[in-house]
């Protein structure tokens, strides 16, 4: 019945960093953007493989919980071929990245990064 995830959607508190963030340090397409002026919100569709990620805007959006486990969206995943020259990137355009792991179970390489607001975005190497 269920096909394939379709979108993720991230509420942001500075529209214009995040944008920058997503668009200019990570390169994704800009498929859609728009403001809702009855809502005050900002919606930004972006391509990434063959999903999107929306990016939100809402005037005061309260504070993620600062604990990864805390219920909710753990954190963000994209699949990279060469993990190595992906944290290299990142590093080059000022991303901090935490040490590559590799998934005891997987035997896979991974890592983490974060977004302007503290969202973890992992790195998995395929």
């Amino acid at each position: 019945m269920l096909g394939k995830i379709h979108h993720a959607a991230i509420i942001v508190s500075n529209y214009e960093k995040s944008k920058e963030f997503y668009t200019k340090v990570l390169e994704l397409e800009i498929i859609n953007e728009i403001y809702r002026a009855e809502r005050q919100s900002y919606k930004l569709d972006l391509a990434i493989g063959n999903a999107q990620i929306e990016l939100f805007s809402f005037p005061e959006p309260p504070e993620r919980p600062d604990k990864p486990e805390a219920r909710g969206l753990r954190h963000l995943c994209f699949e990279v071929s060469d993990i190595e020259r992906t944290v290299n990137w990142l590093m080059d355009k000022g991303v901090e990245v935490e040490p590559i792991r590799v998934d005891p179970i997987t035997d896979k390489r991974f890592t983490f990064f974060r977004d302007p607001d503290e969202l973890p975005l992992e790195l998995y190497e395929k």
